[in-house]
């Protein structure tokens, strides 16, 4: 037996006055939060939610979405977390191919679940509400845990039985449900927290969605630990700021964008953060020269984490940021590496290739799709769809997305090395680079960019002068467009599909 959610009576016991989770101006002890999981855990089972049904969280940051997480899997449920940004088509998608028998989420959301419902003809045996005060037809949450047992008797679960089903960001056609076991989730507490060196002392601060799997690399740790968790409700780059001075956070995850967020904020003072051991940088790659800014701000504490969702994952360890700077680092223990050619022979160092790994966090595949799954993973190796090398020492660096990468008069032009010129522009904010129809070569770049507050460079002016600085007239952009925000997922991830589409709708490609 694996009781994984038995982490939080675990520190009830022996640590039930010391600080769990902080949100907003509550403070819970251990010995609180685990009488709320508990009441949330058997507030379910009074909804006839039993081990291996399907719970589903349609919700942004908030206490009664951390009861949830803990709550399903201590009764052998799964757990799916479904981003609130999800329109009504994709949400309906999810719950068809999940099948859930209970929902859980604000009244906020009820038009769009409404929608779905109607969409797909799900009708679940029980609904909860979170609270927001007032009666609902289909059962409030509040009402449903104020009145459940605050003692729980955790399911018996094994190592195998599935913790989750994390659903891609965006949904809308198909699903892809990636299925996560109490074994992979348990090796997320474990492995995480060494590559962090977490500590029960450790104070970890989260303020993006936790419905991202990236959100599990440091919220799996904590709990582990018994750390204190702090979680903020959205992202704001002041209050990040402010919350690491006043809590004294130790360690903190966030995705580029927050990052420069946060190096671009007049809020910032390098003593407020010098509480912490750790900035992680994942989701995607941060650019060099905002690698380079950080690691001055805050020397020896910056890691970055190269990893995808079904299961593979390097680490830029602190004491190598320095040293191996634009790499995103090395398979921890217990993972296994290779870079491959097409034909799937290994690749010499510094040859490009498709990255591909197995490890104790791999998936055991896409809910209800073998087809996809026998895709993805073969022989045991999990498929990155990433193009990148290793130097003589065996570390990591990206080169891009394989479907992102651009071939222009048969040449393959990768986006990320025209982006890491474009961010050296004074000007320029973020930028994502990607490939558009051309008469002449079949594809050219086009940069898109989000200008700083204040900047008067024109679209002409900014391409011409990325032009004059790449270092191959085939990495030369075509155009530059200014965008005024880019479309991120749920995660914060930029959406280059959504920047793309519309250039291509309609072209049948020549290439």
């Amino acid at each position: 037996m694996l009781e994984l959610a038995s982490l939080v009576s675990y520190h009830a016991r022996y640590r039930p006055d010391a600080i769990a989770v902080v949100l907003d101006d509550a403070r819970l002890t251990w010995r609180e939060f685990a009488a709320r999981v508990a009441r949330c855990a058997n507030a379910l089972l009074d909804r006839g939610v039993r081990k291996g049904d399907r719970v589903v969280t349609v919700l942004g940051n908030c206490r009664e979405l951390l009861d949830v997480y803990w709550a399903a899997p201590s009764i052998g449920a799964v757990l799916v977390p479904a981003s609130p940004l999800l329109a009504a088509a994709g949400l309906a998608s999810l719950l068809r191919d999940c099948e859930p028998r209970c929902l859980i989420t604000d009244r906020a959301m009820l038009a769009t679940i409404d929608a779905a419902q109607r969409e797909q003809q799900w009708v679940p045996s029980g609904r909860l509400l979170v609270i927001d005060g007032a009666d609902c037809e289909a059962g409030d949450y509040a009402a449903a845990t104020a009145n459940a047992s605050d003692r729980l008797v955790p399911a018996p679960v094994s190592a195998d039985d599935i913790f989750n089903i994390m659903y891609t960001s965006g949904t809308t056609g198909q699903p892809k449900g990636i299925v996560h076991t109490h074994f992979i989730r348990a090796m997320y507490a474990l492995l995480m927290g060494s590559a962090w060196r977490m500590t029960p002392e450790s104070v970890v601060l989260h303020s993006g969605a936790i419905v991202f799997n990236g959100a599990f690399v440091t919220l799996m740790p904590a709990f582990y630990h018994g750390g204190t968790y702090v979680l903020h409700r959205q992202f704001d780059a002041a209050r990040t700021i402010a919350t690491i001075e006043r809590e004294r956070v130790t360690h903190v995850m966030l995705v580029p964008s927050q990052i420069i967020a946060i190096l671009e904020s007049p809020a910032l003072r390098e003593e407020k953060l010098e509480s912490l051991e750790m900035m992680l940088s994942l989701g995607a790659p941060l650019h060099d020269e905002y690698r380079a800014r950080l690691s001055r701000l805050l020397p020896n504490r910056f890691y970055e984490l190269y990893g995808l969702t079904e299961g593979f994952v390097t680490i830029l360890d602190r004491s190598d940021a320095i040293r191996k700077a634009g790499s995103v680092g090395k398979p921890p223990v217990f993972y296994r590496m290779r870079i491959v050619r097409e034909d799937g022979s290994d690749c010499e160092p510094g040859e490009v290739g498709e990255i591909i790994g197995r490890g104790p966090i791999l998936m055991n595949g896409y809910f209800n799709r073998p087809d996809i799954t026998a895709d993805a993973i073969r022989d045991g190796w999990l498929y990155s769809g990433d193009l990148g090398y290793v130097d003589a020492d065996g570390y990591l660096y990206l080169v891009d997305r394989k479907k992102d990468m651009i071939v222009s008069g048969g040449i393959k032009v990768y986006p990320k090395d025209i982006e890491e010129v474009v961010v050296r522009n004074p000007d320029v904010l973020e930028v994502a680079v990607f490939g558009v129809p051309d008469t002449k070569w079949g594809e050219s770049p086009l940069a898109a960019v989000v200008l700083r507050d204040g900047a008067k460079i024109t679209a002409e002016a900014l391409r011409d002068w990325i032009n004059e600085r790449v270092g191959a007239r085939y990495q030369r952009v075509s155009r530059v467009t200014i965008l005024p925000a880019f479309p991120r997922s749920a995660a914060g991830k930029i959406l280059k599909r959504e920047l793309r589409e519309p250039y291509w709708a309609g072209h049948v490609a020549t290439i």
